[in-house]
């Protein structure tokens, strides 16, 4: 898969072993974790900005560079495509990195940031690790294992699923900001969603999506999205039992927008979001 490429999110079977690639992925994260961690919140920190306009640390370009170098010792056949250095390789399996995503919270010293990994085979997430060290916590699944999280206090991991809540009003959901959804001219869908739902809350970046794979929330949507923001997020979301699609019901990642929910509510909140004012 390249940044071009029609990218699924579709959880089709797969009838492949990926108890392997998972295993890899989570010492990505670990390598991943030491890296970042290192320079977080760091007074002297060098930070940059992007041909686009955004953010860009040290520790951003240094975290990638520690996951592909791990990647080239074992498994240099595989392709790779990440936020800061771009795409190489076979795109048939394409590891797909987010370094630090949450680069801007990075760079404040707030704690909100997750490195997302990701496996895609044939376009499709299989794998994906999202961690988060500053605060101790990682998610993690594969097509066929399940998703499961780490627990604080608890020795062994905990299985993820999503809540079974099915009435819009007892819904609770969460956006990126006002400010993306007017930017698309859709903040009066938004407006009318808060109105009809239970709680809104704004939590932003990859946690809502976690928190959404663990019953705690019904609804996660956002613009502006790149592959690398969210492919590791979606064998997370599905194997805990949810759907992902782009905002309009589409099974893609490459439309720049994401809807993730507990899949009870999918279609009801894309009617709601596609109703004609």
């Amino acid at each position: 898969m390249t940044p071009n490429d029609a990218a699924s999110a579709v959880p089709a079977p797969f009838d492949g072993d990926l108890s392997a690639d998972l295993d890899l992925a989570l010492r990505l994260a670990d390598a991943a974790d030491a890296v970042s961690m290192a320079r977080f919140d760091a007074a002297d920190l060098d930070v940059q900005l992007k041909a686009d306009h955004t953010h860009v640390t040290e520790a951003d370009l240094a975290t990638e560079r520690a996951i592909r170098d791990l990647l080239e010792r074992e498994r240099p056949d595989d392709g790779v495509f990440g936020e800061e250095f771009g795409s190489s390789g076979d795109a048939a399996r394409q590891w797909i990195i987010d370094p630090i995503d949450g680069t801007a919270n990075y760079l404040k010293g707030i704690p909100m940031w997750t490195t997302l990994i990701s496996l895609a085979v044939e376009g499709v997430p299989r794998v994906g690790v999202a961690s988060q060290p500053a605060i101790g916590r990682r998610w993690w699944a594969a097509s066929g294992l399940g998703a499961w999280t780490n627990v604080p206090g608890e020795t062994a991991p905990r299985r993820l699923s999503v809540s079974r809540v099915d009435d819009l009003a007892q819904a609770s959901i969460s956006f990126q900001s006002i400010q993306q959804w007017d930017a698309v001219g859709r903040s009066d869908q938004l407006v009318t969603l808060a109105r009809r739902v239970w709680r809104d809350r704004g939590y932003g970046d990859a946690w809502p999506y976690a928190l959404l794979a663990e019953g705690r929330l019904e609804f996660v949507a956002e613009f502006g999205v790149k592959e690398y923001d969210i492919a590791a997020l979606v064998p997370i979301v599905t194997e805990a039992g949810g759907r992902f699609t782009d905002i309009d019901g589409a099974e893609t990642l490459s439309t720049r927008s994401s809807l993730a929910t507990n899949g009870a509510l999918h279609d009801t909140f894309l009617e709601l979001l596609t109703r004609t004012p």
